[in-house]
């Protein structure tokens, strides 16, 4: 029997998020940078290196493989957030 990740596995502590992403999104690349520039912790898991891990995006996106994909410490997601969303869901 295989044990088959979900997005429960992935939610980050408060604070930070955990960010599905591919090494060639423009838009990963550009909230990355987004999130640095502004102190804000990330986990950013690339989803063609760890298995399991499409799937979970494709669960929490209609079946879509869209990056990026993030989970929020309270299990929620978005798809491509923005900074400001992404800072007014952790109220930082």
């Amino acid at each position: 029997m295989t044990d088959i990740a979900t997005a429960s596995a992935y939610v980050p502590e408060a604070g930070t998020i955990t960010m599905f992403s591919t090494g060639w999104c423009g838009y990963c690349a550009r909230l990355k940078q987004q999130l640095t520039k502004d102190g804000i912790s990330y986990t950013d898991v690339n989803i063609e290196e760890v298995a399991g891990t499409a799937e979970i995006v494709e669960s929490v996106n209609g079946g879509n493989q869209t990056v990026p994909t993030v989970i929020f410490p309270d299990g929620s997601s978005a798809t491509n957030p923005s900074l400001a969303e992404v800072k007014a869901r952790l109220a930082v």
